[in-house]
C-alpha cells in the first residue's frame, strides 16, 4: 500500500521531484476510492510530509492513525478531531455521489478515484492547494475558490461531475474556509515538531555487481546504492572524469527502516571496462562522494610484495621440513673393527 500511495501522489502532483518537496515543505492528504460494484467499495488514505508519511487512514478499521509523534503539530485535541470528521464526512458524502451517479458520469465498475488536498510553504509564503481528484489516474477536476472546475482532458466527465458537486455551496464554502483556516497553520506546526526527523541525514552504502548479459561481448554493470535519506541523490557512471550518459537509473524506492535504494546500469563492451567507477553524491557525504572503482589500479611494489612473500615462507618451511627429514633417516655411526677389542674389561678379570 506504501507503494500505491507514492505512486499516486507522483500522479496527482504531475510528478514533482522530491528533492523540491522538501525545499517547497508540502503537506498532502491522500485518498483513493476503490469501487468494486454499487454494493462493495474500499477506500483509504494517507498524510504526507515532504517524504514522510505521518498519517493513515481506511474504510475497514476507520479513524486517522498517527505515524510520527509530531503529526498533529500544534493543533488542539478539538481541531483535530473536528477536522478528521470533516475528512470522514466528505468521504461518506463523495462515496455516495460516486454510486449514485456512476452511469451518468460514465464511470464504469470496477473503477478507482484518487484524490489530494493540502497546503505547502515556499519561499517563506504559504500556498493552499484544494482538492484535486483523477479517475483510472488521470485528473479530471478541482477544487478553486470555493467551487469545482473540470479540467482539460476531463471532457463531459468532468464538466457533469462539477455541475452536481457545485449545487452544495454552503459545504464548499465550509470546505475552503476550514481549509483555509486549518492547513497553513498546521503545516508550520508540525515543521517545527518534526525537525529533527526532517533534517536526518543517513549516508549510502554502495557496491558493485554485474547483471544479465545485454548482448555479446557485453557487460551489464550495476551499481547499488542503499540506506540513504533524505531521497535526493546522483549516481554517475563515470570514465575517468567524464560522465557516461548511456547509463540508465532505476526508479528510487523505499526501504523498510524509512531510508532509499535504487540502482545504476550501464552497458559497455566486455574489453572497455578499463577506468569506469561509478560516483555517488548525496547531502550527508558533505562533498566526500563515494567513488567505486571497477578495476582499480595496483602498484607494482604491491604486486612483488604480494608475490614474494608467500614464496619466501614456503621456502622456509620447507628448508625446516628437509633438515628434520635428515635427521630422522640418519643411520648410527659405527666402530672400527680394532675399537671393538679396545673396550674396557670387567674389574673382576683383572
Amino acid at each position: 500500500m506504501l507503494f500505491l500511495q507514492i505512486s499516486l501522489l507522483a500522479v496527482l502532483l504531475g510528478g514533482g521531484d522530491s528533492e523540491d518537496a522538501f525545499q517547497d515543505q508540502i503537506f498532502r492528504i491522500i485518498g483513493t476510492f476503490s469501487l468494486h460494484n454499487r454494493s462493495w467499495a474500499h477506500s483509504w488514505g494517507s498524510g504526507w510530509l515532504g517524504e514522510l508519511q505521518t498519517y493513515s487512514w481506511n474504510s475497514s478499521s476507520r479513524g486517522f492513525i498517527s505515524r510520527r509523534p509530531w503529526s498533529n503539530g500544534n493543533l488542539s485535541k478539538k481541531e483535530v478531531t473536528e477536522t478528521e470528521e470533516l475528512l470522514e464526512a466528505k468521504h461518506n458524502e463523495l462515496l455516495h455521489l460516486f454510486h449514485k451517479h456512476a452511469n451518468e458520469w460514465m464511470l464504469e465498475y470496477p473503477f478507482e478515484i484518487q484524490c489530494t488536498v493540502g497546503c505547502e510553504l515556499h519561499s517563506g509564503k504559504l500556498k493552499l492547494d484544494f482538492w484535486r481528484f483523477a479517475y483510472q489516474g488521470s485528473e479530471i477536476l478541482s477544487f478553486q475558490n470555493s467551487s469545482w472546475v473540470p479540467s482539460l482532458q476531463g471532457g463531459t466527465r468532468a464538466q457533469k461531475m462539477c455541475k452536481m458537486l457545485n449545487k452544495n455551496i454552503i459545504l464548499n464554502k465550509l470546505i475552503y474556509w476550514r481549509v483555509s483556516k486549518i492547513c497553513p497553520r498546521f503545516l508550520l506546526g508540525v515543521l517545527d515538531a518534526g525537525k529533527a526527523d526532517l533534517q536526518r541525514k543517513v549516508k549510502p552504502e554502495a557496491w558493485l555487481s554485474t547483471g544479465p548479459s545485454p548482448g555479446h561481448h557485453h557487460l551489464l554493470l550495476v551499481c547499488h546504492v542503499s540506506g540513504f535519506y533524505p531521497k535526493p541523490i546522483s549516481v554517475t557512471w563515470m570514465r575517468g572524469e567524464q560522465a557516461q550518459q548511456a547509463s540508465q537509473q532505476s526508479d528510487i524506492l523505499p526501504n523498510a527502516d524509512g531510508t532509499w535504494y535504487l540502482r545504476s546500469y550501464l552497458d559497455v563492451e566486455a574489453t572497455k571496462t578499463s577506468g569506469l567507477s561509478c560516483r555517488v553524491t548525496h547531502s550527508s557525504l558533505e562533498g566526500q562522494d563515494i567513488i567505486l572503482y571497477l578495476d582499480r589500479p595496483t602498484s607494482k611494489g604491491l604486486i612483488i610484495v604480494a608475490v614474494m612473500v608467500p614464496l619466501v615462507l614456503l621456502l622456509i618451511g620447507l628448508a625446516f621440513w628437509l633438515k628434520k627429514r635428515w635427521k630422522h633417516c640418519e643411520p648410527p655411526p659405527t666402530l672400527h673393527p680394532l675399537e671393538r677389542f679396545q673396550q674396557p674389561r670387567d674389574s673382576k678379570h683383572t
